[in-house]
C-alpha cells in the first residue's frame, strides 16, 4: 500500500488536534493556572469585605440614606452613585534627600487605586500595574466560557504578543469583550453588580481618596498582586503550548508522509489514525525524527527543572539526532550503491 503524502489540509488538521491535546495535558503550567483559578472568587470576596469596611467607615449607611433623600428631593442635587473602584490611602513615610544629599525620612500619604470591576487593573509586583491585564483577567477567569464560543479566543492577547494591532486580533478581542459584557450585559454586569457600593461624592473615584489603615492597604495590594499572578499563570501555560506548537508545525512542514506525522502524535501521547485525518475533511529542508522531535517538545513543559537536567536532556537530544542523521546518510549510501549495481 502506497504511503499517503501530507498536504496543507492534513497538516492543519493534525496541528489543530495537537493544540487541543496539549491544552488538556496535566502539566505544571496548567496545574498552576487551575489552582489559582479556583481561588479567584474567594480572593475577590475577601478583598471586597475589606474595601466595604473601609468605605462604610467613611460613608456610613446613615450618610448614604441622607444623600439619597436630598438627591431625590432636589433636581439639582447629584451627589451619590454606585461605584466599584476606589482610591485608598494611609499616612506613611518615604525617603527624601536634604540639601546635603543626606537621606531623611518624612511623612507621606501612600495612595493607590483599587478597581473591583471585571476589567479592573491588576498588579504583577509591588511597583508596576499590568495595564494590558485589564482584559486579560476576564479572559483568564472565563476562559472555558469564551473557548466554547465559535468566534471568541481567550488566548488571543498571548498569541498576538509583540505584534502590532491587526484585523485578526481586533476581531477576537472585540468578540471576547462583547461576550463577557460590561455594566449592561453578560458576565461583566453580574460581576460588577456584585462588587459595588453607594458612594457620596463626584463621579470619578480619583476625586475621593478614602483613608484606611496600613494593614488594610497592604491586604488590598496583595489582592491586586494575586490577580496579576493568576493572569501570569494563564500566560505561562498558553505560552508553553504555543512554543510546543511552533516546533510541531516545523516538524509537520518537514514531513512528507502522513504516517510520519501520526508517529509524532503517538510519541506525544495523541493516538489518531490516518482515517480520522482523511475523513474529517513545501516541505522543509530538515527532516525531524518524530521520536526526537517529540522528546524536544516534551521538554518545553514542566519547566521547573534544574540546570543539570536541562543540559542532560539537550545532550541526549543532540546524540539521538546525530544517530538519526547518520542512519539517514547510511540509507542513502546503500540506495546509491544499489542503484549503481543495477545500472
Amino acid at each position: 500500500m502506497s504511503r499517503i503524502r501530507l498536504n496543507s489540509e492534513y497538516r492543519n488538521k493534525i496541528a489543530n488536534r495537537m493544540r487541543v491535546h496539549l491544552e488538556q495535558e496535566d502539566t505544571q503550567e496548567k496545574k498552576k493556572y487551575d489552582e489559582l483559578k479556583a481561588d479567584q472568587i474567594q480572593l475577590n470576596d475577601d478583598a471586597w469585605k475589606v474595601a466595604e469596611k473601609i468605605v462604610r467607615k467613611h460613608y456610613t449607611e446613615d450618610d448614604v440614606e441622607k444623600a439619597y433623600y436630598l438627591q431625590n428631593k432636589f433636581e439639582n442635587v447629584s451627589t451619590i452613585a454606585k461605584d466599584s473602584c476606589f482610591h485608598f490611602h494611609y499616612m506613611g513615610e518615604k525617603e527624601e534627600r536634604d540639601y546635603d544629599n543626606n537621606v531623611k525620612i518624612v511623612p507621606s500619604t501612600i495612595e493607590k487605586h483599587f478597581d473591583f470591576r471585571l476589567n479592573g487593573s491588576i498588579d504583577t509586583d509591588n511597583n508596576s500595574s499590568y495595564h494590558s491585564g485589564d482584559n486579560q483577567y476576564g479572559y483568564a477567569l472565563f476562559r472555558d466560557e469564551l473557548k466554547a464560543q465559535e468566534d471568541c479566543n481567550p488566548d488571543i492577547l498571548i498569541e498576538q504578543e509583540g505584534k502590532d494591532n491587526n484585523p485578526h486580533k481586533t476581531k477576537y478581542v472585540d468578540n471576547n469583550n462583547k461576550y463577557l459584557g460590561n455594566d449592561d450585559s453578560g458576565y461583566g454586569k453580574q460581576w460588577n453588580e456584585k462588587y459595588q457600593l453607594d458612594l457620596i461624592g463626584r463621579d470619578y473615584c480619583r476625586d475621593r481618596s478614602i483613608a484606611c489603615t496600613k494593614e488594610e492597604f497592604n491586604f488590598l495590594i496583595k489582592w491586586k498582586q494575586a490577580k496579576g499572578q493568576f493572569v501570569i499563570a494563564h500566560h505561562k501555560w498558553i505560552k508553553s503550548v504555543l512554543d510546543q506548537m511552533k516546533e510541531i508545525k516545523v516538524g509537520l512542514k518537514g514531513y512528507k508522509y502522513l504516517d510520519e506525522a501520526l508517529e509524532l502524535c503517538t510519541e506525544l501521547g495523541l493516538n489518531i489514525t490516518d482515517a480520522e485525518i482523511i475523513r474529517t475533511n513545501s516541505t522543509g529542508l530538515v527532516i525531524y525524527n518524530p521520536k526526537n522531535l517529540a522528546e524536544r517538545i516534551k521538554g518545553m513543559k514542566n519547566k521547573n527543572v534544574d540546570r543539570k537536567a536541562k543540559i542532560e536532556a539537550r545532550l541526549l537530544y543532540e546524540k539521538q539526532q546525530q544517530a538519526y542523521e547518520k542512519q539517514q546518510q547510511a540509507n542513502q549510501d546503500i540506495q546509491s550503491i544499489n542503484t549503481d549495481w543495477i545500472n
